[in-house]
Parts: C-alpha cells; sequence; structure tokens
C-alpha cells in the first residue's frame, strides 16, 4: 500500500480523461468526483473504479463531450436525457437543477434517463445537504440479482441515497445499494484478499456464500433483507422508468455494458419550513441520542450515517490517499 495526496491523486486523473477528449473544465470535473470519493474512503467508486471508466471511454461506450439536457418541464419537476455521457457529471448537473427547483418550489425533482453509471451515489446526497437540501435519490442498475425465490438476475442492486444536512457541512447521509453489498466493496475485498463478514451472494452450488469471487463470476449477489431488499429494488426500478419513460432493469441487461440508466434526484429544502438553526437542533439532537446507545459488548461506539466519510476525508487530506499497489500502476500507465 501507499498513500497518495489528494492533489497528486487529482492531477493525475485529470491528465488522464483529458488524454481521452474531456475539456479541460470537464476532466478537472470529472476528476475531483474520482479524487473525492476516494478521499472520502470509498475507494471502491474511487480510485479503483478509475480504470473501468477509463476502459468504456476507450470502447467508446461513454462519449466525453455529450452533456444531459432537459427535455420536459412541469414546474417542480423536471425530466432530463443523459445521451449516455459521462454519468457523473450528468447526475451533478440533474441534482443541481433538483436543488435550484427545490430553493423555488420547496421541492425539485429530476428524473434523469438514458445516463451511464453515476459511480458513488452518495456524492449527490452530500451536493444535496451542501446545497441545504434534504436529498434523496436512487439509480437503477443492469439486473445483477436474483428476485427472492428466483435463481436468475432479474433485478438491480439500485442503489439509493437519503441526505439531511448540517450547516457545519457534517451532513447525515445514508448510501446504499438494495443488494447486502455493493459489487465495489466486493471487489474492494477480493483485492485484498478478503471475505465479507455477511453472506454477499451465491455460489455456483445455489448456497449462500462470504468468498466474494463466486458472486463477482456469476454475479448473482443477495438483495439485502432478502425479500425486502427485493421488492424494494423492483419499486425503485418501477419509478425511474415511468418518470423517465427510458430504460428499466430488464432493457439495461440487454445492453451488453451497463449504461443507458435511469435515475432521479430529489430535493426538498427545510428552510421553506424551518430556520437552520432549527433544523440544526433537531439533527444534533436525533445524533446526540444515537451515539449515546450502549454499545454491544467489545463494540464500538455507535455513529451516526455519515460521521464516518467526515473523519476518512480529514484523515486522508492529512495523511494521504491508501491505495492498492498494483492499481494505482495500472492508473499511471494510462
Amino acid at each position: 500500500m501507499a498513500n497518495i495526496a489528494y492533489a497528486d491523486m487529482l492531477c493525475t486523473f485529470q491528465r488522464i480523461l483529458e488524454s481521452r477528449g474531456f475539456s479541460k473544465e470537464s476532466a478537472a470535473d470529472a476528476a475531483a468526483v474520482f479524487a473525492d470519493n476516494s478521499l472520502d474512503g470509498v475507494y471502491s467508486h474511487g480510485y479503483i473504479r478509475f480504470p473501468r471508466m477509463v476502459e468504456y471511454l476507450d470502447k467508446g461506450v461513454i462519449d466525453p463531450k455529450t452533456e444531459a439536457t432537459c427535455v420536459a418541464s412541469f414546474g417542480a419537476m423536471e425530466r432530463w436525457d443523459g445521451h449516455r455521457g459521462f454519468g457523473p457529471l450528468n447526475a451533478r448537473q440533474a441534482m443541481d437543477r433538483a436543488c435550484i427547483l427545490a430553493h423555488q418550489y420547496g421541492i425539485g425533482l429530476v428524473a434523469l434517463g438514458n445516463n451511464n453509471h453515476w459511480l458513488r451515489g452518495g456524492s449527490y446526497g452530500w451536493q444535496a445537504a451542501d446545497n441545504g437540501c434534504i436529498g434523496i435519490c436512487w439509480s437503477n442498475t443492469m439486473p445483477n440479482m436474483p428476485a427472492w425465490g428466483g435463481k436468475d438476475r432479474r433485478i438491480g442492486n439500485n442503489p439509493i441515497i437519503f441526505a439531511v444536512p448540517q450547516s457545519n457541512g457534517e451532513h447525515v447521509v445514508v448510501d446504499c445499494a438494495l443488494s447486502q453489498f455493493s459489487y465495489g466493496k466486493l471487489e474492494e475485498a477480493k483485492l485484498a484478499g478478503k471475505t465479507m463478514p455477511l453472506p454477499c451472494g451465491y455460489n455456483d452450488n445455489d448456497e449462500l456464500t462470504t468468498d466474494p469471487a463466486p458472486v463477482m463470476n456469476n454475479l448473482r449477489l443477495a438483495p439485502m433483507g432478502y425479500w425486502k431488499g427485493s421488492g424494494i429494488s423492483i419499486l425503485l426500478d418501477l419509478i425511474s422508468t415511468i418518470l423517465t419513460n427510458a430504460n428499466s432493469v430488464e432493457k439495461i441487461g440487454s445492453f451488453g455494458e451497463e449504461v443507458g440508466l435511469s435515475q432521479i434526484m430529489i430535493a426538498i429544502d427545510p428552510g421553506k419550513f424551518n430556520d437552520s438553526g432549527t433544523t440544526d437542533g433537531i439533527v444534533r439532537a436525533l445524533i446526540e441520542n444515537i451515539r449515546s446507545s450502549e454499545p454491544l459488548k467489545g463494540g464500538a461506539p455507535v455513529r451516526y450515517p455519515g460521521e464516518r466519510d467526515v473523519r476518512v476525508r480529514k484523515e486522508n487530506m492529512a495523511n494521504g490517499i491508501p491505495v492498492i499497489d498494483e492499481v494505482w500502476e495500472k492508473i499511471q500507465s494510462l
């Protein structure tokens, strides 16, 4: 393992993306997505995912010059087409627009269809919270999980994010896929030679396993909460497909690559009801109550969602971002 300074990682990503056809400004914004995810300790959707995204660029799956456009507007609700451009930048643009609508109407919704993978969904929750908004967003995916009771892959590990702002920037954010673990986490564990703490999917004998390798090979993740996660995944896919009138999990599965996704960005402005002091007071009271929980025997103190991100961000900015040597060497070779 090596530690890479945030600024050095950012420059490396930007140089490579410019070489793949991004403008200087877009390359800087896109590089920041990967570097910021790595800074927050979400390595599976940061530097570890970077080579795969470059592979998509080299294949022509992603057009670096394409931007999302608004195709329909109904007051606080808009439909956008991502034109299969660079997913994270399109998603960032869509959440920016949802926040603008929220500040105008109290709530804003942007349904972004035909977009590519947005990387870390939590980025857009933090983005909404940085704009003083409650954020709710999700994406569908290619079919990579069996529905509960089924054997073949028919549903997606659709990520969903909830975010509540604090004026000090230490927002409360939940970012989770509807599988027990995301493929990014499985890839991270596999590279590190580790198993998962709980069953993550099925092996070739249709048995639940903690070994990420067979699950990554057969692409049969286990839904979190089993039947509960399965049901929520199906509903998120239905809602996103209806609002975008774009691609469902089933249709995305016919593309051969995980492209053309349907994503929903919702922003709510709590300032329409409360001043920031009132909202902060509500959040602090809840956090303090959670933190006062008695830990399980030998367990660590209970944390609120998003607390780890804030801590890791500070540590990695001070000490450098830890990277797996093999992956960083591959990135430099690009």
